[in-house]
């Protein structure tokens, strides 16, 4: 498990190089919008979510609202054989210039 910044997250996802993974509730993605293209699962729901609906053998570049439970779902990721990194925070995407879907 690896911290990439915003930025790098962002151009790496451009070039569909990782997948983009929102762990926040969903009353956080309707308030704020969620990252252009981001996979939805909420950190309660990782463990059992993950091998469905990520792609195996590519990065994950994870975030939450600030960055706490991206680590918790960063750590449970790399026990699943992920190649993950924590981004942070929803505004650490959003105020680097990532694309936004409301």
């Amino acid at each position: 498990m690896s911290q990439i910044t915003a930025k790098d997250a962002i151009a790496k996802a451009a070039k569909g190089e990782i997948t983009v993974l929102d762990v926040r509730e969903a009353n956080e993605l309707a308030a704020s919008g969620k990252a252009a293209g981001a996979v939805h699962i909420p950190l309660a729901l990782v463990a059992l979510q993950a091998a469905e609906k990520l792609p195996a053998g590519k990065p994950i570049a994870v975030y939450c609202a600030v960055g706490g439970r991206a680590g918790m779902a960063a750590q449970a990721l790399a026990g699943m054989g992920f190649e993950v990194h924590n981004i942070g925070g929803f505004g650490d995407w959003a105020n680097a210039g990532g694309p936004v879907s409301r």
